[in-house]
């Protein structure tokens, strides 16, 4: 973006990291803002401006993490139209997608996307290819039969990629399931407050309900909630962990033998994020 002019023979422009820069009358690059200039309309507009193209970013990231983590079917024309946009760009480039143009399916790193000569995906095989599929699918990367191969080679690539979905931590539901209707291997972490638990959720993005952090995945066309306790008592006391357990959206538990992958992956990684977080008691070495 080029110089604006300001009041009293200053200069200003957004920078590319999204910070509004000054330069004096002499051409000099000032290391912040004058005091006598932050409320001029020039200055306001551009902080506006940042404002806006930081919400822009979030939302164009978060609209690419939710097709990402729902392995939704994207049209390859919408990809066409969002490409333009830097945000939008910035957010699916090097993500990991599966595609179809009737020459059979092909898997790789999304690098381009163009009107004319389709997406341009680099696969396993360090091939670059142009494909026009109609439709192109985001798997969540517990869905990627070659995801360690593919984080090897993503590696030697420098993919950079904005959505995780590469180096997202993901758990494998095991072959063989216990009949119950619960897992216990995040139960009893203890929080001095249940306000730490809370704040723990809010920062991870996790919404509480009914004393349950709370994960909805998308799968096999339904809803599956994962649920898992961190107590509903006085927010400035004690509380313990409890099990994970998933449920329809209509509050019926699934058992565990029902759970898909993706909302077993995610659910367990919303539990060991947040038990993470629990007091670890240090231990006392003997004399």
């Amino acid at each position: 973006m080029g110089w604006l002019d300001a009041a009293s023979g200053y200069q200003v422009r957004l920078a590319e990291n999204g910070k509004v820069q000054c330069r004096n009358g002499k051409g000099k690059l000032l290391s912040s803002t004058p005091a006598s200039i932050k409320d001029d309309p020039q200055v306001v507009q551009l902080r506006q401006l940042a404002e806006w193209l930081a919400r822009h970013e979030n939302e164009c990231l978060s609209a690419v993490d939710g097709w990402m983590v729902r392995s939704l079917p994207v049209p390859a024309a919408l990809l066409t139209e969002v490409w333009a946009d830097s945000a939008w760009a910035s957010a699916l480039r090097d993500l990991v997608v599966t595609a179809d143009d009737g020459s059979g399916l092909q898997t790789g790193f999304l690098r381009d996307v163009d009107a004319e000569k389709g997406l341009g995906v680099v696969t396993l095989d360090g091939d670059t290819v142009r494909m026009r599929p109609e439709v192109v699918s985001i798997p969540h990367p517990v869905l990627l039969e070659d995801l360690e191969e593919l984080r090897e080679f993503g590696a030697e690539l420098g993919v950079e990629q904005k959505a995780q979905q590469l180096f997202r931590q993901t758990f494998a539901r095991p072959e063989k399931l216990p009949t119950g209707h619960s897992v216990s291997d995040f139960s009893g972490g203890k929080f001095e407050q249940l306000n730490h638990a809370l704040g723990r959720c809010r920062t991870l993005g996790y919404p509480v309900r009914g004393g349950d952090a709370v994960y909805s995945a998308f799968e096999d066309g339904r809803v599956v909630e994962a649920r898992y306790w961190i107590g509903s008592d006085y927010p400035e006391g004690e509380t313990w962990t409890g099990d994970l357990h998933w449920s329809q959206e209509n509050g019926t538990t699934v058992p565990l033998v029902d759970v898909g992958p993706v909302a077993w992956s995610e659910g367990m990684r919303m539990a060991s994020a947040i038990h993470a977080g629990r007091v670890v008691e240090e231990a006392v070495v003997a004399p």
